[in-house]
Parts: C-alpha cells; structure tokens; sequence
C-alpha cells in the first residue's frame, strides 16, 4: 500500500469526481487521501502546487489538474478505449472547463457576485446544455453509441449544475440530457466513486481506493 500512488480528493467536488472516475475505469488502485477543503491539512498543501483538489502524488511528479489525471490513467490502462474520441470531444471539455463552468459558478455561487445578473448567468449554463441535450438526440453518449472521456469529463458538472435546483433542472425540456445524467446517477460506478470516508488525518491507516 505504500507504494501506491496518493490521491487527495473531495467527494463533492466535480473535478475529484473527474479523477475517481478515471481511476475507477482504467482499473488503477491508489491510497484514497479525502480532506475537507475549509480545513486543508499540510501534507496536502505541502504536496498540490495550487491548493486544489485533486492531486495525485506519484513518485516522480505531482499531477493537480483533473484532466490531467484522466489521461494519466487512460494513457495506462484503458479497457473501455475512453481516450478513442475525436478532437470535437476535446472541444466539448474545453467548453465544459471554460465558459460552461464560470456560469454555473455564477449561478450556483450569487452572492460571491452580486455584481451580475444571475438570470442571464444561469442562461448562458442552460444553452450549453441545450447544446449537449440536442448533441444527444438519437444516441445514448455524447459522441456516439459508446461512452469516452468526453463524457466522464463532464457528467460531473452537468451534475453540480442539476443539484442547485433539481426540482427545476428536471423539469427543463432536455429528455436526452436528462436521460443521459440519470444514466450516469444510477450507475453502479456513480456509487462505487461517491462513498463516504472519515477526512484524512496524520497516521491514518492506508484506504486503497480503484479497481
């Protein structure tokens, strides 16, 4: 187990969800290191450049960005072939990271910016996923018949979008996005990347965490 390289995480956090996923799909095991972020402990800060979740410390390098991680993973195991996506599936993530996410923050996050219009923030998130409900139409993934990373990119912030008003979010005319999301919460791999661990503490027993 101690050799084993070390994810810190949070559970709610999309882009750790990100990471999970991966870990989870390409059938990598890591020690599985949960923190709170209000209460970051210092082999944490100490190990991420940026202070963010995720960060994978392998022996060589530290990796603090989700995507990253991602293609770590799938660049050494990769059963399912997620990383088989043409470059518009690279656009949709970099559309997703981008502009998408500032507008959910915005509208999830108002009064960190009273500054804007909320309605018009929440507008811009909401012809996104138009975007991805119309890109569905016909096909159960966003590339094709067949998930990719394209996919597991985003369904984690589809999802934190959909969790600021559910009762809203489901009630919008987008069945294919809605399916596709339902999809995805429903799955086994959902559970298996979303069970609840203790935060991290100094000499805590290794938690090995992946496939």
């Amino acid at each position: 187990m101690s050799d084993l390289p070390i994810l810190w995480s949070f559970r709610r956090c999309p882009y750790a969800m990100r990471a999970r996923l991966a870990i989870m799909l390409a059938g990598h095991q890591v020690e599985l290191r949960e923190i709170v972020l209000r209460d970051k402990p210092q082999a944490f800060l100490d190990t991420s450049p940026s202070g963010t979740v995720p960060a994978l410390r392998l022996p060589d390098q530290v990796l603090d960005e989700s995507l990253d991680i991602m293609i770590w993973a799938f660049e050494r195991s990769d059963p399912h072939g997620l990383l088989d996506m043409p470059q518009e599936g690279w656009d949709l993530i970099s559309a997703n990271d981008g502009p998408f996410k500032a507008a959910l923050d915005h509208t999830k996050y108002t009064t960190r910016y009273p500054e804007l219009d909320h309605a018009a923030e929440r507008e811009k998130a909401v012809a996104h996923l138009r975007g991805l409900d119309a890109r569905l139409a016909g096909r159960g993934w966003l590339m094709g018949d067949r998930a990719t990373l394209t996919d597991y990119a985003i369904l984690p912030f589809a999802r934190q979008f959909a969790f600021i008003d559910k009762a809203w979010f489901d009630a919008q005319d987008w069945p294919h996005l809605n399916a596709w999301l339902d999809q995805f919460l429903d799955s086994d791999l959902f559970v298996s990347i979303m069970s609840k661990y203790a935060p991290w503490a100094e000499g805590d027993a290794p938690l090995a965490f992946g496939g």
